[in-house]
């Protein structure tokens, strides 16, 4: 359990860079802008904070119920780490392999309602992606006390920040991307996200004793 005593530089640093690999703009940056390539300004106005919304909620929702959850329904940490570590590796593998249909993937949009598509698949599992429920699930579940429970909101409010700031951006110069550009960051990005899957199968497999993982110094 996180108590008063883990609330140091270290803590807060790890909190933000976890959550911003799981709730950061990267994963769906590049899905925005294809989802909203023909669609007015105001359209995609609508669209991000309808993401941005269902988002924030669904993760302020984790943060507070997560540990609740892994009560109700007897399941633990390490079964929710393997479980988001082989969805978030299918997700990495489309973002390498590119989409097969050219139609959203796995998440067609073509002639579906903006709003819909807003909430799923850009909300979840594109912006809230399963490293992110992961990490929230486990704070929730892990937090000894309220302020640590606090600290952690207030990172989750940083990087929910960072995410409106670089969304809007996108809208005003979206039309101006080198598409190959992104298309190149989105594949190394996808690689990087392909050993984070994998790591996050491995630390559960290792949570639930299936393992044991030989920690590196």
């Amino acid at each position: 359990m996180k108590d008063l005593e883990s609330l140091n530089a270290t803590f807060v640093i790890d909190t933000f860079l976890l959550l911003l690999i799981g709730i950061g703009p990267k994963i769906a940056l590049v899905p925005f802008l294809d989802v909203t390539s023909d669609m007015t300004e105001a359209t995609k106005r609508r669209v991000l904070r309808k993401m941005l919304s269902t988002a924030a909620t669904v993760a302020a929702l984790l943060l507070v119920l997560g540990g609740l959850l892994t009560r109700l329904l007897h399941f633990s940490p390490g079964a929710l780490g393997v479980a988001s570590g082989i969805i978030l590796l299918i997700i990495a593998v489309t973002m390498v392999l590119g989409q097969q249909d050219g139609d959203g993937g796995s998440h067609p949009v073509a002639g579906r309602d903006p709003m819909r598509v807003a909430v799923f698949p850009l909300a979840v599992p594109y912006l809230l992606n399963p490293a992110g429920i992961v990490a929230l699930v486990t704070l929730s579940a892990e937090a000894g006390t309220i302020a640590v429970l606090a600290v952690a909101v207030a990172v989750l409010v940083v990087v929910l920040a960072l995410d409106a700031a670089v969304f809007r951006w996108a809208v005003q110069v979206g039309d101006k991307l080198d598409a190959s550009r992104m298309l190149v960051t989105e594949k190394v990005f996808g690689f990087l996200l392909a050993a984070l899957a994998v790591q996050l199968a491995l630390n559960g497999l290792s949570d639930v004793g299936v393992i044991h993982l030989v920690t590196s110094h």
